[in-house]
């Protein structure tokens, strides 16, 4: 019910945002009634498609599915990139209106509502194809060097090869999936870290999809924790996915792994809201290091949201990989990540903790990726110099 009721605002505010764009853009516009008309069609259009395409990975039917997926998801591309336009339009109409009123006819107020009606939707369908393009293509390498104060000698250059937020679902398929395991593993990792929201979509659903992650290879192996998505698409049933494919799920607990004679320790927790669907899976980066032993100076956590950081740090972790973020994706909802998560992307520190926060090697919701590159992370632990 609560999720029903939701959703119906949601699609309540849709249609309210669609009628502010229509309103403020299909009047200035220099084309013909019947050519507004069809402008007013493809906005009711997109209203309908948003929804459907959200909903489409619960249609029972394949491929039909995921080709409303398809339509549905990119429309929702399309129109916040038309809504972010329109917005900005306005702002700078009002800030025209005053530059007017000041200094009158300084400005040809009326071309400049007809040219920027015009570049709205111009603009809309550009960012939204280069968007595209950046989200399709296969995540490239970034490689960062982590600095760690008092690294053991033996522990130098050890290699982590990070990927996150795949999420296996409608637009994101098997072919995709074998495009990241093979750039991984010509990595040649010491470790793989997979931070979590693999899959939208049900193990019955996505299973064939996910089979190339029983690829990945590594020197002491592949560890996995979950991510909020899983939870939507039935964890239990993931997480025996997983194993059955020789991933290493970690669910509050860690293993002791060895580097040229020096041990090291690779923990993993649950989501940060795994105890909403699950109170046996409640996060908890304390209990992940239980009965570990007091004498291993390097701790790694993967933890799928940053905001663990703020309970790991005091756990006496050394390093702490994540994702969720997908650094926004795209512009403007980079911005509204920090309001949630405490790091948005890239390697930051909280006290004596490092945590590098993933861009995410797929995308979620629409094949749209604009200012926030996907990404498949090579870490390497270094001493650090200024010590």
């Amino acid at each position: 019910m609560r999720r029903s009721s939701f959703f119906t605002r949601a699609i309540a505010i849709g249609v309210l945002l669609h009628v502010y764009v229509g309103l403020r853009l299909i009047p200035e516009l220099p084309i013909g009634l019947p050519a507004k008309l069809l402008a007013a069609c493809a906005l009711a259009l997109s209203c309908c498609l948003i929804p459907l395409g959200m909903l489409a990975r619960r249609f029972e039917r394949q491929p039909h599915a995921d080709r409303i997926a398809w339509i549905g998801l990119i429309a929702m591309g399309l129109f916040s990139s038309l809504l972010v336009f329109t917005f900005l339009r306005d702002i700078a109409l009002a800030s025209a209106l005053t530059v007017d009123a000041l200094w009158h006819h300084a400005l040809l107020l009326d071309q400049w509502r007809v040219d920027s009606a015009v570049a709205v939707p111009a603009l809309a369908v550009l960012s939204t194809t280069i968007g595209f393009v950046n989200a399709r293509r296969r995540a490239k390498v970034v490689s960062v060097d982590v600095p760690i104060d008092e690294l053991p000698e033996a522990l130098e250059g050890l290699t982590i090869v990070q990927i996150s937020d795949i999420h296996v679902g409608p637009t994101i398929k098997a072919r995709y999936v074998d495009a990241i395991v093979d750039a991984v593993n010509r990595l040649q990792p010491d470790l793989i870290a997979v931070t979590g929201d693999v899959v939208d979509g049900s193990v019955e659903q996505l299973s064939d999809h996910t089979k190339p992650l029983g690829r990945l290879t590594a020197r002491y192996g592949t560890y996995l924790v979950t991510g909020n998505h899983e939870y939507y698409s039935g964890a239990a049933q993931w997480i025996a996915e997983f194993d059955r494919l020789g991933l290493h799920v970690l669910l509050n607990e860690h293993v002791v792994l060895e580097h040229k004679g020096t041990p090291f320790i690779v923990a993993g927790v649950t989501d940060y809201t795994a105890g909403h669907f699950d109170e046996a899976h409640r996060s908890d980066p304390a209990a992940a290091l239980a009965h570990a032993p007091h004498d291993v100076r390097i701790k790694l956590l993967l933890a799928h949201q940053p905001r663990t950081a703020l309970v790991a740090a005091d756990a006496g972790y050394t390093l702490q990989l994540s994702g969720h973020t997908h650094g926004g994706q795209f512009f403007p909802w980079n911005f509204f990540v920090r309001l949630q998560q405490p790091f948005t992307a890239g390697l930051a520190k909280l006290g004596t903790l490092w945590v590098y926060t993933s861009r995410g090697t797929g995308y979620w919701g629409p094949p749209k990726r604009l200012g926030a590159p996907s990404e498949i992370t090579r870490l390497r632990l270094v001493r650090d110099a200024a010590n």
